[in-house]
């Protein structure tokens, strides 16, 4: 992974302990108790991950996420009351590390769009391989307007992130920066398709592909690529 990347990973899981430390001492999801209690709790976050990327969350139930853990659902309902409280957790402990480590690339990169967007896609891409119900899950649940985590993430953050990200892009553009025949609200669009896309669902095509196996590494090589010269031959 970048150092870049890595440093903002840091940042945000700065960030998340400072919630942790300010947050009231009995939050809901967090029942006081032993070491064993606190990896079984990470143990139903992890589970309740790959269940909503694999299934969706509207279509996952509690009892579901129970059965695919190993517990009982009394167990489960001990750390999650609810699956609104159970998502809540998830946004600020899963979710809110990685949007802030993804964020900053504007603000780091405010006179560079080609920079800004080429490291962006390689922060999915680093995401993604870290965290693998990433892909699944926000292209799922996020990229769809009918998700609930969208329609959650809208509820707690609005959408103050994506204007300033537009504002970079029209910016970039009246400043000769950008290709004037881009269209601003398509480009992240573009970029998830070009990184998230194929992760999401490589055991798909990569079923009917007679080449080698794709890594992760090399559908970043293709997105930067792509978004760096675009189709035009090597010169």
């Amino acid at each position: 992974m970048s150092y870049s990347f890595l440093r903002s990973m840091d940042l945000a899981a700065m960030t998340a302990q400072n919630v942790k430390k300010t947050a009231s001492p009995r939050r809901p999801g967090r029942p006081s108790g032993a070491a064993n209690g606190a990896e079984k709790r990470e143990h139903l976050l992890d589970t309740a991950l790959n269940l909503f990327a694999r299934q969706g969350i509207a279509d996952t139930s509690l009892n579901a996420i129970a059965r695919e853990a190993g517990v009982t659902p009394a167990m489960l309902h001990y750390y999650f009351h609810n699956r609104e409280q159970l998502l809540d957790v998830l946004i600020d402990e899963r979710f809110l590390p990685v949007r802030i480590a993804a964020g900053d690339v504007f603000d780091a990169n405010q006179d560079d769009p080609v920079a800004a967007f080429t490291e962006l896609a390689q922060r999915f891409i680093d995401i993604s391989i870290a965290h693998p119900w990433f892909a699944p899950l926000w292209l799922r649940e996020v990229m769809s307007d009918s998700g609930v985590l969208k329609q959650r993430m809208d509820e707690r953050f609005g959408d103050k992130q994506r204007k300033t990200a537009m504002q970079s892009i029209v910016r970039w553009q009246a400043e000769g920066k950008l290709h004037a025949d881009l269209e601003p609200s398509l480009l992240i669009v573009t970029l998830f398709g070009m990184t998230l896309l194929p992760l999401a669902t490589a055991s798909k095509w990569q079923r009917n592909n007679s080449l080698s196996p794709l890594r992760a590494e090399d559908i970043a090589r293709h997105a930067i690529t792509l978004l760096t010269h675009g189709l035009g031959p090597q010169r």
